[in-house]
């Protein structure tokens, strides 16, 4: 016959799941209670879940703070989550703020690109949000990587900094076994489509010759579409058919040759 765990942390934690709260949360109290009990930070993990269950949200807070001031690498972060969660529940985002800033101070790798992610979440400001997620994106967790680098992306790709975001993207598929690598590769094409755009741009304001220019005038022109920009487009046309007989000549051709 196997041998049955009594210690009174198992038998909190079947009783918690076998459904019998009240039982579980007078184990767990007395064991989070007694400073020299070495299962202490487990045992206020624990009362934090069984008193958050129970809806006694005051008492998990108390619990989950008891468990935080332990230290523990393990414990002490699952706790710095569980208060940052009840924090954001009541829409309280400075607390779930410094929660969160808790658990990045633990340090246990598990939890912090967690922390990193809910930081950016929860940031006040543009500025704090890509330090978060820069951050983020730095713990190199497969997961975590991908979402931070998915929103930089398309927040560099708002600001028209195609270059960032392409930087971004190319950081998360270098994640060995990153999430969402087909997602990731469509952000990196669009932040290179955004790219030529600006150097046929360029190529078109610098007024080369008129195989050059006309070349640069259509490449520009018809990418511009793919990227929602079609009134764009159609200006880049008007220019180079509004420009010299030589240049206007070449660009109608390569207008019309589709048509």
């Amino acid at each position: 016959m196997p041998e049955v765990d009594t210690r009174p942390l198992e038998t909190a934690r079947r009783l918690a799941e076998d459904g019998d709260l009240d039982a579980a949360a007078a184990i767990f109290a007395d064991l989070a209670a007694d400073p020299a009990e070495p299962d202490r930070a487990q045992a206020a993990v624990g009362l934090a879940v069984v008193l958050e269950e129970r809806g006694d949200v005051p008492g998990a807070r108390s619990a989950a703070r008891t468990a935080l001031a332990t230290g523990h690498p393990e414990f002490a972060a699952q706790a710095a989550c569980l208060l940052a969660r009840s924090f954001e529940r009541e829409e309280l985002p400075d607390q779930a703020r410094a929660a969160w800033q808790a658990a990045l101070g633990i340090g246990n790798p598990a939890y912090v690109p967690l922390a990193h992610m809910a930081l950016a979440r929860l940031a006040t400001g543009d500025e704090e949000a890509e330090e978060a997620l820069r951050a983020a994106l730095a713990t190199g967790d497969p997961e975590i990587a991908s979402r931070a680098a998915q929103r930089l992306a398309e927040f560099f790709l708002q600001e028209g900094e195609a270059g960032q975001a392409a930087d971004a993207v190319l950081t998360a598929l270098a994640v060995p076994d990153v999430a969402d690598a087909s997602r990731l590769r469509v952000l990196l094409g669009i932040a290179h489509l955004d790219l030529a755009c600006a150097e046929f741009a360029a190529a078109v304001e610098e007024d080369g010759d008129v195989e050059t220019s006309a070349l640069a005038i259509e490449l520009l022109a018809r990418t511009l579409p793919l990227r929602g920009r079609d009134e764009d487009a159609e200006r880049v046309w008007r220019y180079g058919l509004d420009g010299d007989a030589d240049l206007a000549a070449e660009v109608r051709l390569r207008h019309d040759r589709d048509i």
